[in-house]
């Protein structure tokens, strides 16, 4: 039996905002996915130990406030310091395309900007699944 994949869904910061993580998280778990939702304003370590105590797979990160260069460098450095460094990350929301190439060099794998189809995120999971 295929093990399930194991998503986090989490909305780092003062954020209040959480319409959009709870369609990706329910569009996850549509497509067959373990989904689990935090919860509005996670600190950084409140997500990295969630992430570490849950075993998932993935993190994703859902920021409309544009604390995304604070809070990811944050969230990243604490994975490697907890042995979280397997745990694929990626991001959404209201992130200027010019803040990607940094993002994308901190490790955040990929980020997914308004309008982005559900599918879009589940092809990109399964993908990196199949490649592992």
């Amino acid at each position: 039996m295929k093990k399930k994949i194991r998503v986090l869904i989490a909305k780092p910061g003062l954020d209040g905002h959480d319409r959009g993580a709870k369609v990706v998280a329910r569009g996850l778990r549509d497509a067959g996915m373990e989904v689990i939702y935090t919860g509005l304003r996670q600190t950084p370590e409140q997500i990295v130990n969630a992430a570490i105590q849950e075993d998932v797979d993935f993190i994703g990160l859902s920021i409309l406030s544009g604390a995304h260069n604070h809070l990811f460098p944050e969230i990243m450095r604490l994975l490697r310091e907890r042995g979280g460094e397997d745990i694929h990350v990626f991001a959404g929301g209201i992130i200027p395309e010019d803040d990607i190439p940094y993002l994308n060099s901190i490790g955040i794998e990929r980020v997914f900007l308004p309008g982005t189809k559900i599918l879009e995120v589940v092809d990109y999971i399964n993908q990196v699944v199949k490649d592992d």
